[in-house]
């Protein structure tokens, strides 16, 4: 499958089968994170692995839909402001927010690539989910990734804006 294609099947999924995600699966995906660029190469994150029950069951009390209870696993994609880089002229920029997107979409790039879903979940709730897991300063929750088996293989119409709308020559 090249790029193209990839980026053509990759989906937000809301459907997922029970069954477990294969270590030699979860270890690529994690690999393919790790290589992700960011800015000044400061790497200023940390990927929380919940496979556990009962810290799934945790996980799930910080987002409140159904179909995101049904996956067997959740990687929570944490930011740290105090490590990333900062653009300091003209105007002040933290890159943690970039560097972390980018970092994810190489995961959710990756669990496509291996036959797996994934779905971005940014609103949920960050104070609870501190807590749940311990997570401290300079770490922020930044997203919340559930990961496993789609239950269909059919990818949904994905509407995108033309070309047009998209990029401008100029």
């Amino acid at each position: 499958m090249n790029f193209l294609e990839l980026s053509q099947n990759r989906y937000s999924v809301r459907s997922y089968e029970l069954r477990p995600v294969e270590t030699e699966k979860l270890q690529y995906i994690q690999e393919c994170v790790r290589l992700a660029p960011s800015a000044v190469n400061l790497q200023p994150w940390k990927f929380l692995v919940v496979t556990k029950p009962e810290d799934c069951a945790k996980i799930r009390q910080c987002y409140h839909r159904d179909w995101f209870n049904e996956a067997p696993m959740y990687i929570i994609a944490c930011s740290n402001h105090e490590e990333s880089w900062k653009r300091r002229r003209s105007e002040p920029k933290d890159h943690a927010d970039i560097d972390i997107s980018i970092a994810v979409e190489h995961l959710c790039l990756a669990a496509a690539e291996v036959g797996l879903g994934t779905c971005w979940v940014c609103n949920f709730d960050v104070s609870l989910c501190r807590e749940l897991f311990d997570i401290t300063d300079p770490y922020e929750p930044a997203v919340l990734i559930p990961l496993g088996y789609p239950t269909t293989d059919e990818v949904p119409e994905k509407i995108r804006k033309s070309m047009d709308e998209v990029f401008v020559y100029v």
